[in-house]
């Protein structure tokens, strides 16, 4: 018995076939939608105009640039379909801004068919993903290397 309700908490409810597909969806609309939100804004508040957006803490308290700097304005010039500029902001953005594009569409296709939800992602691609942030963030404050800073 005990063996039996814990293996019944453990499963998503998600995964139930008495659920409805357009139940198995909402979190994934909502996602969606908190997502269009964000990138409207960005979009029609520009982040290129002074004032519009606090500066980076990072960079008013170092001089130095974050992984994330630039990053709204690579969206919004995403926003606006300028690629080229997009990458010269921030090319992590753009890339993060893919692979979450594709990860949402796996997600929201195993909510659809009621599969199983994904597990973890296995520790030597956090790693990996630590380790090419880091370097970015440094490699975008050597000297000279202005093609990685968002000026």
């Amino acid at each position: 018995m005990i063996a039996t309700s814990l293996t019944q908490r453990t499963t998503p409810p998600s995964t139930d076939p008495s659920v409805g597909r357009g139940r198995r969806l909402l979190w994934p609309a909502l996602t969606a939608a908190a997502a269009a939100g964000c990138a409207l804004v960005v979009h029609v508040i520009n982040p290129y105009e002074p004032g519009n957006f606090p500066t980076c803490p990072w960079l008013a308290l170092t001089g130095t640039w974050c992984p994330g700097c630039g990053t709204m304005r690579a969206t919004h010039s995403l926003t606006n379909g300028d690629v080229v500029e997009a990458l010269q902001r921030n090319p992590l953005t753009v890339a993060a801004i893919v692979v979450m594009a594709f990860g949402f569409v796996r997600w929201t296709r195993r909510e659809w068919r009621g599969e199983q939800r994904m597990t973890a992602a296995p520790a030597w691609l956090l790693y990996g993903l630590f380790v090419a942030i880091m370097a970015f963030w440094v490699l975008r404050n050597v000297p000279g290397w202005t093609w990685l800073s968002p000026v």
